[in-house]
This record gives C-alpha cells, structure tokens and sequence, in this order.
C-alpha cells in the first residue's frame, strides 16, 4: 500500500490539512500505517497521535447498548422511558408563538433503537434552525456543556419519522448506565477498552495523552489554517457518548477490527456474532439518511458524503445500501467526528 504515503503526501503539500495520519487493516491485522507533517509545533504526527473523536464516540456507545442488549438485559425496541423514566417528559417542538415555543407531547414512544438511529426526533443546533432557536429562547444549555439539563433538547418531530442527527446516542449511554449500574465510562473501560487494548482511548486525558494531543487548527477566512479551541467537556455531570472519547488511530482500528472479526479481537470477545450482525443491519425501518446543512460553521459544514444513493443507519454506523465503484460496496459502514476523523469498514 505504498500509494498511501502518497495520497497522505499530497494532503498536506497541497495544504489541504495541516497533517494526516492514516491506517488500512482488516480482520487479520495492520496492513497500513503512515502519518505526514506535525501534529503540533515542533511534534511530528504519528501513531501516537491523540485526537478529539468527537463523533466517532458514537459508535462506542452503540456497541456499549449492544454488549447489554446481546446479555439479555435489554432489546433494541425497549421503550426508552421504561428504562428512564425522565425520558417521558420530552416533548415535540410544533412551532413558535412569536418567540414562545410551542410544545406537544409525541405520537409515538421513542425506543432505544430511534435513539441509536437518529430517528427519535432529538436533532443537534448546529443543523437545525428551530433547535437552536429554540435553545437561545429557553437558555437551554448545548451537549457540549457536560450537563445532564443538555440531554433534554426538544424533539423536532415524532420518533421513527426523520432521521435527524442529534443527542440520540447521549441518551443511550445514559440507558447504560441505568440498566447495568456502572458509570458509562467504567462500563466502556471494563467491558470495551481493556479487552480490545485501547490503552490510549479515555474520557479524559492523563498526562502522557496530554503530551500527545493533536492541536486542532481551522481555515480562516483568510484561507490560512490557525488554531481552533473545541474539546470534550472534562469532568462533566455525564460522559455524552456522542462526544466526549479521545483516541488514537490505532485503538480506534482495533475497535473497527474487533466489528469485522464478529465480535471478538486477539481472543477476547465482547460480543456475540449474532449481535454483530444485528447491530450492522439496517435499523432505519424504511427511512433514509438525509443531507445535514450547517448552521454553526466552521464547528460544522454540510454533510452530504453519497449524494444520488440509499444511505442508511444501522444501529452503530451509517450504512451504504447501495454499491459506489471504486469507493464503497454495498453494506460499507463508516461515520466521522467533527474534527475531521473519519472511517469506514
């Protein structure tokens, strides 16, 4: 795979990013690594290279639901009010009066699969006008503020109607922890992190991860790219597990690895094949991904990545029902973190 170093080469002569690195393996092992320019002033990229994953946590938090729902401990159409019953309270955003929302509660009850499909309602401000309208009405505080107050956005519309990106997968680990008991990030540590060997994936940084951490850095308007403050919340009120991991591109390959090897990675299992393969079938019960149109840039652009093809969600990665030649086969999954960290199986 010697083109790779090329194609990373490139990315950064032609100042597309600052830096890049890069890792290709499959069930069997590591069959690429490579990292080009400085992940820092004066620290060269590399494997060692820690990242705000942001969005990439999501698919963690699935597989942490997964892990429950594969013991028996829950199922993927589990009301997600008769595991917290907070949840009841929400309520769907029909409108405003002048600057007044206007509330009604849902048709249907949202279960833990809308929450891990973006179809429970539950959208993000930075693509949705009305939510963050709404939110500068009510001072409702953002997801990125570590609160448990966050989680309780408005539903834009009746779960199971729209996929619509947002706080689903924050809920999620909330449901987590209510079932089993322990905090969600011990749960992730003792039943994901240590048996896949993701010693440098964590909710918060020590201080080797610390010396590691990749300055993030935006294009101006002047096109020139300057450093960008955007993290996690540390020590939050709760771990939103649509956010809040940093990692490594290695531990996250090993986490991908562990999906293509059904479950299981260097003799350790943390799933059953079964729950694998129900966990990446399509969840979207005949709804489809829909383009995602900034409000909040640069936090966040538009996203539309297979424009004129069936794209889906299954229940921990977007799902591509449909074959691109040369770039995806049918079944692919793959998803990204707003700081630019992307994948794809």
């Amino acid at each position: 795979m010697s083109g790779m170093d090329g194609v990373l080469e490139r990315a950064v002569a032609q100042d597309d990013v600052p830096f890049a690195v890069g890792m290709v393996g499959d069930a069997d092992g590591v069959r690429y690594s490579g990292a080009v320019g400085e992940a820092a002033p004066g620290r060269a990229a590399g494997e060692d290279t820690v990242f705000r994953i942001f969005s990439m946590t999501k698919a963690i938090g699935a597989v942490a639901a997964t892990i429950l729902i594969d013991r028996g401990k829950m199922r993927f159409d589990t009301p997600v009010d008769d595991i917290l019953p907070q949840f009841a309270d929400m309520q769907v955003l029909d409108g405003f009066d002048g600057d007044t929302p206007v509330m009604r509660p849902p048709k249907v009850r949202a279960t833990l699969r809308h929450l891990a499909t973006h179809t429970s309602g539950l959208e993000y401000e930075f693509w949705n006008g009305d939510v963050a309208r709404y939110m500068e009405a009510t001072g409702h505080p953002t997801i990125l503020s570590g609160l448990k107050a966050s989680l309780f956005y408005p539903m834009m519309t009746d779960p199971g109607t729209r996929w619509g990106y947002g706080v689903g997968i924050d809920w999620l680990g909330q449901a987590v922890e209510a079932v089993d008991g322990r905090r969600i990030d011990a749960f992730c540590r003792e039943e994901i992190f240590e048996p896949l060997g993701m010693a440098d994936t964590a909710f918060e940084l020590d201080d080797a991860m610390t010396a590691n951490l990749c300055e993030l850095m935006a294009r101006g308007e002047d096109g020139v790219f300057a450093p960008f403050e955007l993290a996690p919340p540390s020590q939050p009120e709760m771990y939103g597990m649509g956010h809040n991991l940093y990692s490594t591109a290695p531990d996250y390959l090993r986490f991908l690895r562990m999906v293509l090897r059904r479950g299981e990675l260097d003799g350790n299992r943390i799933l059953s094949k079964k729950a694998v393969a129900e966990m990446t079938a399509d969840h979207m019960q005949g709804l489809a991904f829909e383009k995602m149109v900034t409000i909040a840039p640069p936090v966040t652009a538009d996203f539309d990545p297979f424009p004129g093809t069936k794209v889906t969600h299954s229940f921990a990665f977007m799902r591509n029902e449909e074959a691109i030649p040369g770039r995806r086969s049918a079944g692919s999954l793959g998803w990204a973190g707003v700081c630019n960290t992307h994948y794809w199986l």
